[in-house]
């Protein structure tokens, strides 16, 4: 006796059961608080939701016990009066009446399925039940039948059986769907709704007058609940926050369901504000929108196109890199304020300029003159831009982007002149890196990586990179509150209900992207928009394309969480007065700027002219000379230079210091 115990026990031992088998489940990516959002299939197609008993109705597990396994709780796997009863019935009949398979062993067949079912099938199955029964608790068995069990076709299991034919979850049944959702899998394929609605009808009723007999529900009721209508065809499983699904199941360590820091709520509005921003724009644009609250860095809505059914629809626009345009010169502004190099109120020159090869110009062709540190950035003069990074350094600026925890591509062409042109858009970044740096902006100057899941938050929480310093973070905030507001929007500071939005926008090259960025009430929110082939939409910008649709998802976010508006309460506007060295961006040293003519020009004179006014930026007086000889000036003083003739000439001008710049500059002459 005691050796046969000793060799059931080695055969436990060496011939586990496969519970393996059924802990491959599709993946749910669910909401912050435990929606479902999208779920993936298994292999070959199948879908297999893992059940949890605490998220399946009561009423549902009450009936299929009593129905399937009055005992299950009291069994050890095999239940062995119901085992006689069945033989019992069968001989009296002389056909089988009911079956004995408990739900443990009707699981052993599920983990192990066999094509014949023989009297030595069968004792495996029992030994293959009173193995589960040693290892696993009845509820985890419970739950493991309630994941494999078959509804018909690829769907395994009561939730994706609840998913299909009634969409929803399994968490509050109605009579008529309890007693479905019991009888197809004692005949998935001969009861399935779609095909064999008559045969799963009249399975249902039988079910119900079951229910009725067991007391589990009125006879009133189950009657009711047969005249209910068999589900017609099959639901389509949840299929939300498409793209945002996928960075998240990449992301995922478990099977089964995986909680993320999305809002349901809050994607739904941002996929519908989305969609209409590009259903406006064209059939051929697309465009993509995140949303991340600063305090921990949590996505909670991410949409990263406008359609699947739109072209480039299937792409991740969130995570595609393009040309930011301007939208990075508060990053540019702050590490200047970091510096001490600027502030705020800083007169600095929009004036023609040129860097080595690289002229930049204003978006509009039009140049202000001088203008404060912060006018030039709420309307977005490129030249002020330039002349900033140059002090500040295209190589710390593009340092600083990697530090933030971005991936900026940066253009193949070497030397400092085509390194300023980052400032403007010159390289590669995608919306999720631009929501890194508003965020660290947002949070005085912190930079924390974005997080996807509710396991990373805490993560996340732990270690900061201080990116810029915090007093530079929140000047650099304040400006942008400050920024004209989108046509139909009142400003921030003339309402009590409109929240300051600290926005940047920014239009790429070639009007290839329009970009809008914000900071409010404690989130971050980028939107862009375009093609995705890269084409141009000429004339379209980001503050007309883009930030529209970023206040529209400001509201929607004030909608969904109280606490936004109080939030995103207009700040202070009142600056710090500017000190005295910070009055003008001048560099100590710097030799005269030439204006006109800048270097490398074409100019054309005719005979007899009056000649040219030369024109430069410097301290003091300066002196002018054309190719080595003296400029002479007019009666008001200007330097005034009449060439000699067509052909090449250089031009120096030199301050009280001795600073000298030149530009070389070629005239035509009708002759020449």
């Amino acid at each position: 006796m005691l050796s046969a115990v000793f060799v059931l026990k080695i055969a436990d031992l060496v011939l586990p059961p496969p519970i393996e088998a059924g802990r491959s489940v599709s993946l749910v990516v669910a909401d912050r608080e435990g929606r479902a959002l999208r779920a993936f299939p298994v292999e070959e197609g199948r879908w297999r939701l893992a059940a949890d008993l605490d998220r399946i109705d009561p009423a549902f597990i009450d009936a299929l016990l009593a129905v399937e396994d009055r005992r299950f709780y009291r069994h050890g796997g095999v239940d062995a009066l119901a085992m006689i009863r069945a033989v019992g019935q069968a001989v009296m009949s002389g056909r089988i009446q009911s079956g004995a398979s408990t739900i443990t062993m009707q699981t052993a067949r599920l983990l192990e399925p066999r094509p014949d079912r023989t009297i030595g099938a069968k004792l495996i199955e029992m030994a293959r039940a009173v193995q589960l029964e040693r290892r696993l608790s009845k509820d985890e068995i419970l739950e493991l039948y309630l994941t494999l069990a078959p509804y018909g076709g690829n769907l395994q299991g009561v939730r994706a059986a609840s998913w299909a034919w009634f969409d929803r979850e399994p968490d509050r049944l109605t009579p008529d769907q309890i007693a479905l959702l019991i009888a197809l899998p004692q005949a998935p394929e001969a009861r399935r709704p779609d095909l064999r609605p008559e045969a799963a009808r009249s399975a249902r009723a039988r079910l119900l007058q079951r229910m009725a007999r067991l007391e589990l529900i009125s006879e009133t009721r189950a009657a009711d609940a047969a005249d209910e209508a068999i589900p017609e065809g099959r639901h389509a499983f949840p299929a939300r926050a498409w793209h945002a699904a996928e960075t998240i199941r990449a992301r995922a360590t478990i099977a089964g369901e995986v909680r993320s820091t999305l809002d349901a709520r809050l994607q739904g509005e941002a996929e519908r504000l989305v969609a209409a921003l590009a259903q406006g724009a064209g059939e051929a644009v697309q465009a993509s929108a995140l949303i991340v609250e600063i305090e921990t860095r949590a996505v909670r809505a991410a949409v990263g196109s406008a359609g699947l059914d739109r072209a480039g629809g299937w792409l991740d626009l969130t995570d595609r890199r393009r040309s930011p345009g301007s939208a990075l010169k508060p990053l540019i502004y702050a590490l200047a304020f970091e510096d001490g190099s600027a502030a705020p109120g800083t007169r600095i020159a929009d004036l023609p300029a040129r860097f080595a090869s690289y002229q930049p110009e204003n978006f509009d062709r039009l140049f202000r003159g001088e203008v404060t540190v912060a006018e030039a950035l709420q309307h977005s003069l490129n030249v002020p831009a330039v002349r900033v990074l140059d002090q500040v350094g295209a190589n710390r600026f593009t340092a600083v982007l990697s530090q933030a925890g971005g991936a900026p591509s940066l253009p193949g062409a070497r030397g400092g002149a085509t390194g300023l042109a980052v400032g403007l858009g010159g390289l590669g970044l995608s919306a999720r890196d631009l929501a890194l740096v508003y965020a660290a902006l947002g949070d005085e100057g912190r930079a924390r990586p974005l997080v996807w899941t509710e396991g990373e938050e805490s993560a996340a929480r732990r270690a900061p990179v201080r990116l810029i310093a915090a007093p530079a973070a929140r000047e650099v905030i304040t400006i942008l509150e400050g920024s004209p507001a989108p046509p139909g929007r009142m400003p921030a500071r003339l309402t009590s209900s409109a929240p300051a939005i600290a926005y940047k926008t920014g239009t790429s090259y070639g009007y290839r992207d329009a970009w809008a960025a914000g900071v409010a009430g404690g989130y971050v929110i980028v939107v862009w928009t375009g093609r995705p082939d890269g084409a141009p939409r000429p004339g379209v910008t980001g503050r007309a394309a883009a930030l529209p649709a970023l206040f529209d998802l400001y509201d929607a976010v004030a909608r969904i969480d109280p606490g936004f508006a109080a939030r995103a309460r207009p700040r202070s506007s009142q600056s710090a007065p500017t000190p005295r060295p910070l009055e003008r961006f001048e560099r100590d040293g710097a030799p005269p700027e030439i204006l006109f003519p800048p270097d490398g020009a074409e100019i054309w004179a005719e005979d007899g002219a009056r000649g040219f006014v030369l024109a430069a930026r410097g301290e003091g007086r300066l002196g002018w000379y054309a190719d080595g000889a003296p400029v002479p000036r007019d009666a008001g003083g200007s330097p005034l230079w009449t060439p000699g003739g067509p052909g090449f000439y250089t031009l120096t001008a030199v301050d009280g210091a001795g600073r000298t710049t030149r530009v070389r500059v070629r005239v035509r002459m009708p002759a020449g």
